[in-house]
């Protein structure tokens, strides 16, 4: 079973981007607390690499911003790559197959 659940910020602005063939997508990520403290009493957090797709990333463009809190339920995916050297890049990421937003929506006056 190949299933992830994260909580946390987003560290930029979200930017919607659309393939040749016309579906929507997002990259992103995510600035996730650890459960624990370092030696020096700290709050660390890793950053993952998110991606979503179609409708969700649309709607992350649409109501979310740099500091938004989401939580993301989604996949585990590991590509790699040659560079230019050819050496080989390997990456792995989340795909985001459901969003939700967790901040509440500031009414401005």
């Amino acid at each position: 079973m190949n299933k992830v659940v994260l909580i946390g910020r987003l560290t930029k602005d979200p930017e919607l981007y659309y393939t040749k063939q016309g579906i929507a997508y997002v990259r992103l990520r995510l600035a996730v607390s650890r459960s624990f403290k370092n030696s020096l009493g700290q709050q660390e957090a890793d950053f993952i690499n998110c991606t979503a797709w179609r409708k969700p990333a649309e709607n992350i463009a649409v109501y979310c911003k740099k500091g938004s809190l989401i939580g993301v339920t989604g996949r585990i995916h590991n590509s790699h790559y040659q560079n230019e050297e050819g050496k080989k890049v390997y990456n792995t990421e989340i795909i985001a197959d459901t969003v939700t937003f967790l901040d509440r929506k500031k009414v401005e006056a």
